[in-house]
Protein backbone atom coordinates (compact mmCIF):
# COMPACT_ATOMS: atom_id res chain seq x y z
CA UNK A 1 0.00 0.00 0.00
CA UNK A 2 1.14 3.51 -0.67
CA UNK A 3 2.15 5.43 2.46
CA UNK A 4 -0.51 7.91 3.41
CA UNK A 5 -3.20 6.34 1.20
CA UNK A 6 -5.39 5.62 4.20
CA UNK A 7 -5.68 1.92 3.30
CA UNK A 8 -3.88 -0.76 5.19
CA UNK A 9 -2.90 -4.12 3.77
CA UNK A 10 -5.42 -5.71 6.13
CA UNK A 11 -8.24 -3.53 4.76
CA UNK A 12 -7.30 -4.36 1.18
CA UNK A 13 -7.26 -8.10 1.95
CA UNK A 14 -10.60 -7.91 3.75
CA UNK A 15 -12.18 -6.09 0.81
CA UNK A 16 -10.70 -8.56 -1.69
CA UNK A 17 -11.99 -11.54 0.28
CA UNK A 18 -15.42 -9.96 0.63
CA UNK A 19 -15.58 -9.38 -3.14
CA UNK A 20 -14.44 -12.95 -3.86
CA UNK A 21 -17.09 -14.30 -1.47
CA UNK A 22 -19.79 -12.20 -3.12
CA UNK A 23 -18.73 -13.34 -6.63
CA UNK A 24 -18.66 -16.99 -5.56
CA UNK A 25 -22.06 -16.68 -3.89
CA UNK A 26 -23.51 -15.09 -7.01
CA UNK A 27 -22.18 -17.96 -9.11
CA UNK A 28 -19.88 -15.68 -11.08
CA UNK A 29 -16.70 -17.59 -10.27
CA UNK A 30 -16.30 -20.81 -12.31
CA UNK A 31 -15.87 -24.20 -10.66
CA UNK A 32 -12.34 -25.45 -10.99
CA UNK A 33 -11.56 -28.75 -12.64
CA UNK A 34 -9.19 -29.60 -9.79
CA UNK A 35 -11.91 -29.28 -7.15
CA UNK A 36 -14.30 -31.36 -9.23
CA UNK A 37 -11.68 -34.06 -9.82
CA UNK A 38 -10.80 -34.19 -6.13
CA UNK A 39 -14.45 -34.60 -5.17
CA UNK A 40 -15.01 -37.37 -7.71
CA UNK A 41 -11.86 -39.27 -6.62
CA UNK A 42 -12.77 -39.20 -2.91
CA UNK A 43 -12.88 -42.74 -1.53
CA UNK A 44 -14.89 -42.48 1.69
CA UNK A 45 -14.69 -46.23 2.36
CA UNK A 46 -10.88 -46.25 2.23
CA UNK A 47 -10.54 -43.20 4.46
CA UNK A 48 -13.12 -44.60 6.90
CA UNK A 49 -11.54 -48.06 7.22
CA UNK A 50 -9.60 -49.03 10.36
CA UNK A 51 -7.46 -52.05 9.37
CA UNK A 52 -4.81 -52.60 6.71
CA UNK A 53 -6.94 -55.22 4.99
CA UNK A 54 -10.13 -53.12 4.86
CA UNK A 55 -8.28 -50.03 3.59
CA UNK A 56 -6.63 -52.03 0.82
CA UNK A 57 -9.92 -53.77 0.01
CA UNK A 58 -11.59 -50.36 -0.38
CA UNK A 59 -8.75 -49.39 -2.73
CA UNK A 60 -9.39 -52.50 -4.83
CA UNK A 61 -6.69 -54.84 -3.51
CA UNK A 62 -6.67 -57.99 -1.40
CA UNK A 63 -4.21 -60.26 0.40
CA UNK A 64 -1.29 -58.00 1.29
CA UNK A 65 2.05 -59.76 1.74
CA UNK A 66 4.88 -58.58 3.97
CA UNK A 67 7.96 -57.91 1.81
CA UNK A 68 11.46 -56.50 2.19
CA UNK A 69 11.16 -55.18 -1.38
CA UNK A 70 9.07 -52.27 -0.08
CA UNK A 71 11.27 -49.86 1.86
CA UNK A 72 9.69 -47.75 4.59
CA UNK A 73 12.04 -45.06 5.90
CA UNK A 74 10.80 -43.51 9.14
CA UNK A 75 12.50 -42.87 12.49
CA UNK A 76 12.04 -45.43 15.28
CA UNK A 77 11.43 -42.53 17.67
CA UNK A 78 9.54 -39.41 16.58
CA UNK A 79 10.07 -36.51 18.97
CA UNK A 80 7.12 -34.59 17.55
CA UNK A 81 4.11 -36.39 16.07
CA UNK A 82 3.15 -33.26 14.10
CA UNK A 83 6.09 -33.58 11.69
CA UNK A 84 7.28 -37.15 11.15
CA UNK A 85 9.44 -37.61 8.02
CA UNK A 86 8.50 -40.66 5.94
CA UNK A 87 9.91 -42.20 2.78
CA UNK A 88 8.43 -45.05 0.72
CA UNK A 89 10.31 -46.67 -2.14
CA UNK A 90 10.61 -49.86 -4.12
CA UNK A 91 12.54 -51.02 -7.16
CA UNK A 92 9.76 -53.42 -8.16
CA UNK A 93 8.44 -53.06 -11.73
CA UNK A 94 4.78 -52.32 -12.37
CA UNK A 95 3.99 -50.29 -9.25
CA UNK A 96 0.62 -48.56 -9.69
CA UNK A 97 0.10 -47.13 -6.20
CA UNK A 98 2.04 -46.45 -3.03
CA UNK A 99 -0.16 -46.33 0.07
CA UNK A 100 0.74 -45.02 3.52
CA UNK A 101 -1.22 -45.94 6.67
CA UNK A 102 -0.86 -45.15 10.37
CA UNK A 103 -2.68 -47.74 12.48
CA UNK A 104 -3.65 -45.57 15.48
CA UNK A 105 -4.40 -42.29 13.69
CA UNK A 106 -8.04 -41.13 13.70
CA UNK A 107 -7.95 -41.70 9.92
CA UNK A 108 -5.73 -44.69 9.23
CA UNK A 109 -5.20 -43.95 5.51
CA UNK A 110 -2.70 -41.10 5.27
CA UNK A 111 -1.84 -40.98 1.56
CA UNK A 112 -2.26 -42.73 -1.78
CA UNK A 113 0.22 -41.97 -4.56
CA UNK A 114 -0.64 -42.93 -8.14
CA UNK A 115 2.56 -44.14 -9.85
CA UNK A 116 3.14 -44.48 -13.59
CA UNK A 117 5.91 -46.27 -15.45
CA UNK A 118 7.40 -42.84 -16.23
CA UNK A 119 8.45 -42.20 -12.62
CA UNK A 120 10.29 -44.06 -9.88
CA UNK A 121 8.22 -45.50 -7.05
CA UNK A 122 9.90 -43.28 -4.46
CA UNK A 123 8.09 -40.64 -2.38
CA UNK A 124 8.97 -38.58 0.68
CA UNK A 125 6.63 -36.59 2.91
CA UNK A 126 5.97 -35.49 6.47
CA UNK A 127 2.96 -36.82 8.33
CA UNK A 128 1.12 -36.34 11.60
CA UNK A 129 0.90 -39.18 14.09
CA UNK A 130 -1.57 -39.10 16.98
CA UNK A 131 0.42 -41.56 19.10
CA UNK A 132 2.91 -44.41 18.95
CA UNK A 133 1.75 -46.81 16.27
CA UNK A 134 2.54 -49.23 13.50
CA UNK A 135 3.10 -47.45 10.18
CA UNK A 136 2.46 -49.37 6.95
CA UNK A 137 3.72 -48.68 3.43
CA UNK A 138 2.11 -50.75 0.68
CA UNK A 139 2.95 -51.08 -3.00
CA UNK A 140 0.03 -52.08 -5.24
CA UNK A 141 1.37 -53.72 -8.40
CA UNK A 142 -0.07 -54.02 -11.90
CA UNK A 143 -0.18 -57.83 -11.58
CA UNK A 144 -2.56 -57.52 -8.60
CA UNK A 145 -0.05 -58.24 -5.85
CA UNK A 146 0.12 -55.99 -2.80
CA UNK A 147 3.40 -55.95 -0.91
CA UNK A 148 3.94 -54.00 2.29
CA UNK A 149 6.42 -53.02 4.97
CA UNK A 150 5.59 -52.15 8.56
CA UNK A 151 7.47 -50.33 11.29
CA UNK A 152 6.60 -49.57 14.90
CA UNK A 153 7.18 -45.86 15.58
CA UNK A 154 7.28 -44.43 19.10
CA UNK A 155 5.94 -40.86 19.37
CA UNK A 156 6.92 -38.76 22.38
CA UNK A 157 4.67 -35.77 21.59
CA UNK A 158 1.46 -36.65 19.73
CA UNK A 159 -0.49 -34.69 17.13
CA UNK A 160 -3.83 -35.17 15.33
CA UNK A 161 -5.72 -33.42 18.10
CA UNK A 162 -4.14 -35.28 21.02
Amino acid sequence: MEPGSGKTRRTALQQSLALAGWLAGAGLLPNTAVAQAAASDWNAAAFGAHTLETVLLALGATRPTLSDEVVLTIPDLADNGAVVPVGISTALPGVRRLVLLVEKNPTMLVAVFEISDAIDADVALRIKMAESSNVYAAAMLADGRVLYAVKDVQVTLGSCGT
